[in-house]
């Protein structure tokens, strides 16, 4: 699974996440950004676009489902993939993430694995809708 090169955001009000998420993935070559909410996000979304975005649920001010709904709406980054993190793996949750346009949804704590799985399915899956 070569994940090189690739962009990976990861928006999470908890450093310990941030944190974890970096480690696996620029040890599997990606490129990490990082953001603590929604509102960091979307300035370095913007800026950076990434392949593939990870957003935490539960955060102050704009919470993952409004930040995923605001990624979707926009035109030029409607096809980037967001994967849902949250504690808890609740079929609500995950419904209410398929309303905003999520791809996929995944429980904390994550294993590396898990993570990079992701990573890899839909960024293979984002370039395959851009050809």
């Amino acid at each position: 699974m070569n994940l090189t090169g690739l962009k990976v955001m990861v928006i999470d009000d908890s450093n310990t996440i941030r944190r974890s998420a970096e480690i696996f993935l620029t040890h599997s070559g990606c490129q990490v950004l990082l953001a603590e909410d929604g509102f960091d996000a979307l300035a370095k979304i913007a800026d950076h676009r990434p392949d593939v975005i990870f957003v935490d649920i539960m955060m102050p001010r704009l919470d993952g489902y409004q930040t995923c709904a605001l990624i979707k709406k926009n035109a030029q980054l409607a096809t980037t993939p967001v994967i849902m993190l949250s504690s808890k793996d609740g079929l609500f949750d995950r419904a209410r993430g398929r309303m905003v346009g999520s791809d996929e949804y995944l429980t904390k704590p994550f294993t590396k694995d898990s993570l990079l799985k992701a990573v890899a399915t839909h960024a293979a899956r984002k370039a395959g809708a851009n050809h």
